[in-house]
C-alpha cells in the first residue's frame, strides 16, 4: 500500500512538471505581449498616418480618420472656361409645375391646306408627261401636255375678234363724224355703233375664255405672233411648289376636265388628326399644348391644338382635335400612327429638374451636384414627371446648383478615369 501511494505521488509531480515546463513560454509571451501593446497606448499607423488607441486585451480600435483623406469620393473638376467649352449649362434647384396630360392617338396626314388636285382646264389628248410621282416640282413648272381642238378653237375665236372690233371701232369713228356733218343719216350711225358693240362683246367673251384657261394678258398680246401649231398646245404647270404625290395620265390617253391628272402636296408641314374619346372632351380645346409621340426613334415634337371638331362620329364616338406640325426633314410621314400628350392641367411641386439631368451612375440614378471640391454625381429619389421634367423627391436642396445640361458628358469622364488631370476617385 505505501509504494502504491509513492508511485501515485511520483505520477502527480511528473504531471505538474510537464504542465509548467509548456504553458510557461506561452504565459511570458502574453505578458511581453500585453507589456509591448501597453508600452504608449497611443500609436501611429505605418501606412495611413491615422492614429488608433489600444485596449489592454490587446484588441485594436479605429479612432480617428485623417480629414484630407476622400479616397472613394467620386469628383470631377472643371474650371469655367472647360465648363463652357464642353457645352455644360447649371441650373438651381428650385420649385415648379409639372404638367398633366391626357394620351390619346393620332395619326399623321397631309395637310388639306397644302394640297392640290390638278385638273385640265380643257379637254385632250396627253402628247408629253415630264413629271411622275414622287417628284419635287416647282411653282409653274411643266408637268404635261396635252393636244387640245377646244383650244384652238377658243385660240381661233380671239384671234378672229379682235381684227373685228378694230374694224367695228374704225367704221363707228367714221359714221360718226360723218353724222355729225350731216352728211349720213342717223339709222347708219346708230348701225355702226351697234356693230362696234357687238365686236367687243365678241372679243371680250373669247378673251375670258383663254383667261380661263390660265392664259394672262401678255399672253394674250402675243398670241397673234405664234405659229399655227402651237394653237392646239396645252400646259399643265404646277400650281405651287411640292411634291408629286399621284399621278392619273400616261401617253396618248384622252382626258377632260373632270379628271385628276396629278395631286401635289406641300410636305413642309403636316397635320396630326388626334382622336377625343367622349370622356375627354370637356378637357380638350384649341390652343392646348400637346407631346406628339410617334416612336420608331423618332424624336417626340411638340404643338398646339389649332382646332377641335364640334361633331362626334357615330361609328367611333369620338370627336377629332388637330395639330398642324412643321416637318422641314420630312420625318414626319403621313400614315403613321402617333400617341398625342395633351396637357390639360399642372401641379405644383417642391423641385423639378429637366429630364435630361438624370443620370445613372453606379446603379441609380443622380444628379452632378457642384460643391466646393467640383462636380459630384449626387444620388436622387424621383417623384411624379411630365415630358420633359421630373420631380425631386429627395437628394437634392433648393438652392443648389446642379448640372441640368451636359451631365452625360460628366458621367463619362468618371468611367473614364480622368478629366484633364482634374478628376479624383
Amino acid at each position: 500500500m505505501k509504494i502504491k501511494n509513492i508511485l501515485l505521488s511520483a505520477v502527480i509531480f511528473v504531471a505538474l512538471a510537464l504542465g509548467l515546463y509548456f504553458l510557461w513560454p506561452m504565459a511570458s509571451a502574453g505578458d511581453i505581449k500585453t507589456t509591448v501593446r501597453n508600452h504608449d497606448d497611443l500609436t501611429q499607423d505605418e501606412h495611413t498616418g491615422d492614429k488608433i488607441n489600444s485596449t489592454h486585451d490587446g484588441h485594436v480600435n479605429e479612432s480617428q480618420k485623417g480629414e484630407d483623406n476622400d479616397h472613394g469620393d467620386e469628383v470631377v473638376r472643371l474650371s469655367d472656361n472647360e465648363i463652357d467649352e464642353f457645352g455644360i449649362k447649371l441650373a438651381t434647384a428650385a420649385a415648379g409645375s409639372l404638367k398633366r396630360y391626357v394620351e390619346l392617338s393620332g395619326e399623321i396626314v397631309l395637310n388639306g391646306d397644302r394640297m392640290v388636285h390638278v385638273v385640265p382646264r380643257i379637254s385632250g389628248i396627253v402628247r408629253e408627261v415630264r413629271k411622275t410621282v414622287g417628284d419635287r416640282v416647282e411653282s409653274g413648272e411643266l408637268m404635261a401636255v396635252l393636244e387640245s381642238r377646244d383650244l384652238a378653237n377658243s385660240k381661233a375665236s380671239y384671234l378672229a375678234a379682235v381684227p373685228r372690233e378694230k374694224l367695228a371701232q374704225a367704221i363707228f369713228s367714221r359714221e360718226e363724224r360723218l353724222w355729225r356733218k350731216k352728211i349720213t343719216s342717223e339709222q347708219e350711225y346708230l348701225s355702226a355703233q351697234q356693230a362696234l358693240i357687238e365686236a367687243r362683246i365678241a372679243k371680250n367673251s373669247a378673251e375670258q375664255q383663254l383667261h380661263a384657261l390660265g392664259f394672262s394678258d401678255t399672253e394674250l398680246k402675243v398670241l397673234p405672233d405664234h405659229p399655227d401649231a402651237t394653237y392646239t398646245r396645252f400646259e399643265i404647270r404646277a400650281p405651287f411648289a411640292g411634291t408629286i404625290i399621284e399621278k392619273h395620265l400616261s401617253l396618248g390617253e384622252n382626258v377632260g376636265t373632270d379628271a385628276e391628272v396629278f395631286t401635289i402636296t406641300n410636305l413642309s408641314s403636316v397635320w396630326v388628326n388626334i382622336n377625343v374619346h367622349q370622356k375627354d372632351l370637356a378637357s380638350i380645346f384649341k390652343g392646348q399644348s400637346v407631346v406628339i409621340e410617334i416612336g420608331h426613334d423618332l424624336q417626340a415634337v411638340s404643338g398646339k391644338i389649332a382646332w377641335v371638331s364640334p361633331l362626334v362620329r357615330e361609328t367611333t364616338r369620338t370627336a377629332k382635335a388637330r395639330v398642324v406640325l412643321p416637318n422641314p426633314d420630312g420625318n414626319l410621314r403621313p400614315g403613321l400612327f402617333v400617341t398625342a400628350r395633351v396637357a390639360v392641367g399642372s401641379d405644383l411641386a417642391a423641385i423639378i429638374v429637366p429630364k435630361n439631368a438624370l443620370q445613372t451612375f453606379e446603379g441609380g440614378t443622380v444628379l452632378f451636384v457642384r460643391t466646393d471640391k467640383g462636380f459630384e454625381p449626387q444620388p436622387v429619389d424621383i417623384g411624379r414627371q411630365d415630358g420633359t421634367q421630373v420631380e425631386i423627391l429627395s437628394g437634392i436642396k433648393t438652392g443648389q446648383t446642379y448640372v441640368s445640361q451636359g451631365a452625360f458628358t460628366l458621367k463619362a469622364q468618371l468611367a473614364k478615369g480622368a478629366f484633364g488631370g482634374g478628376h479624383n476617385h
